[in-house]
This record gives C-alpha cells, structure tokens and sequence, in this order.
C-alpha cells in the first residue's frame, strides 16, 4: 500500500484523522471532566508526528502526481478540520487528481 502516493496518502490521511480524533477525545476529558490531561499527552505528540508525515506525503504526492496550486492547497487545509483529510483524499481519488497507479518519473 506504501509502494503508490495514493496508498501513501490513503494510509497517512486515515492516521491523521484517527490522532485528531483521538486528541479531540483527550481534549474533551482533560477540559469537560476532572479525569485529567492523560489524552493530551498520549494523542497530542501522535498527532503532531502524523500530521507533519501528512505534509510531507502532501509534499511528495502533489510533485508525483503533478497536482496544480490549488489541489495542493486544499490538501494541505484539509489536514487543520477533524476528519477533512479523509473527504480530501476520497475526492481527489473520485476526481483522478489522485491516480492509484499514476508515477510520475523523477528525475
């Protein structure tokens, strides 16, 4: 699955909408109840390690899949709403911009 940006892309987009869950789960716990901040700090460097993997999958995918400016932009904001990295993968898949097969050839 790691061998096509698709498959990189899919992997990580699903890994960073997991880590946000998971640290808006946290947030909620350490905010909303007396149970303290155990999720912050377990989700919080999770999240933060997956999401800059998902900028620099970002990186590499738009440059191999040739996307334009705005295909790039709109990967890059998905990553800040919860779950967004998900609906942006699936419509670039639904749309060809991101092409399971499609290599370009570097270099």
């Amino acid at each position: 699955m790691f061998d096509t940006p698709a498959g990189r892309l899919r992997i990580v987009a699903l890994a960073e909408a997991v880590s946000w869950v998971g640290l808006l789960i946290g947030m909620f716990f350490k905010y909303a109840t007396d149970l303290g901040e155990f999720g912050v700090k377990v989700f919080g460097p999770i999240h933060g390690a997956v999401f800059v993997a998902y900028i620099v999958v970002v990186a590499f995918t738009a440059r191999e899949q040739r996307w334009n400016r705005w295909t790039t932009v709109w990967a890059l904001v998905s990553s800040i709403p919860p779950l967004a990295t998900i609906v942006f993968e699936r419509w670039a898949l639904r749309t060809g911009k991101l092409d399971p097969v499609r290599v370009r050839q570097l270099g």
